[in-house]
């Protein structure tokens, strides 16, 4: 079957499916994007998803390209038409088709967007899950507000690929003073020696973490100690154990930072536990709905 995407209005095969080369996304990368878990023919989280896109709009003073309500009906329509029972919907707004002029264009056009679905296979995270992940460090070169889930994200891209050409899934983003920001595509958790969770505080300084905000939750819910505090990479090092979080990883164990095992050398148990309850404290959201 073809894959389908949702184009301004238009649903269409996914070769063919495309935007104006004066689109500000392709230009300037002038826009923001969301990726939403599929799992079990349902969205995971898909409110918290929702409430962080338009933020993300609101800080680069984007209006919404539709009604919350229109764009539920869209990715139930693009989960539906992909038959995508387990994997991933993209969001990607932008702000639109205007003559190439750094500044905003006057008047406003109308933003542009985009909506895709693909399948994954859940034993492929499974098996990286059980055999757990390596993570390098490297400096945190990204612009001032990677709270914002823009599409600035060629700093994120090299760190990625300098990771796997060093052998790892995953870099962690060091900041000036030596401290974990986060990963180039995850939130960073460690398990201190005492048992304590420890991740960063959703500032300014990292993306805020749907995954992260629901893991949270689970934490609070299962009475475990955690702190939201900056680390060292010294301080991940010495780590009973560690982790990475998102949409897609949902929790995935961390065995080794800079070729240095962590705890054992194996998955924890804390980030194990954490990934078997994950989804039964999170947002579950039917595809079913009527067009608004």
């Amino acid at each position: 079957m073809s894959r389908i995407a949702y184009v301004n209005g238009r649903y269409l095969p996914h070769a063919a499916a495309g935007v104006s080369i004066d689109d500000r996304g392709y230009q300037f990368g002038d826009g923001v994007y969301e990726v939403c878990e599929i799992r079990d023919g349902a969205l995971v989280d898909e409110a918290r998803h929702l409430a962080r896109l338009e933020r993300s709009l609101a800080a680069l003073r984007m209006a919404a390209p539709m009604s919350a309500p229109a764009l539920r009906f869209i990715l139930r329509e693009i989960v539906r038409r992909n038959r995508v029972r387990d994997g991933l919907v993209y969001v990607q707004a932008t702000r639109g088709v205007a003559r190439r002029d750094h500044v905003f264009p006057e008047p406003a056009g109308t933003a542009s967007l985009v909506v895709a679905a693909r399948s994954i296979d859940r034993r492929i995270g499974e098996a990286r899950a059980a055999n757990g992940v390596r993570v390098v460090t490297m400096a945190d070169q990204r612009w001032a507000r990677p709270d914002i889930k823009s599409l600035q994200l060629l700093p994120n891209v090299l760190a990625r690929q300098a990771a796997r050409d060093r052998g790892a899934y995953e870099a962690w983003l060091v900041d000036a003073q030596g401290y974990v920001t986060e990963g180039a595509a995850t939130n960073a958790w460690i398990v201190t020696p005492q048992g304590g969770l420890v991740t960063r505080r959703a500032d300014e300084t990292i993306l805020h973490g749907v995954a992260r905000a629901t893991l949270l939750t689970l934490a609070r819910a299962e009475g475990l100690a955690f702190e939201e505090r900056a680390f060292l990479a010294e301080e991940a090092y010495g780590a009973r154990e560690a982790f990475l979080t998102s949409a897609i990883n949902v929790v995935m164990p961390v065995v080794a930072i800079d070729d240095r095992s962590i705890g054992d050398g194996r998955p924890g148990p804390v980030a194990l536990s954490l990934r078997g309850k994950f989804h039964a404290f999170a947002e579950i959201s039917s595809l079913t709905q009527r067009a608004p």
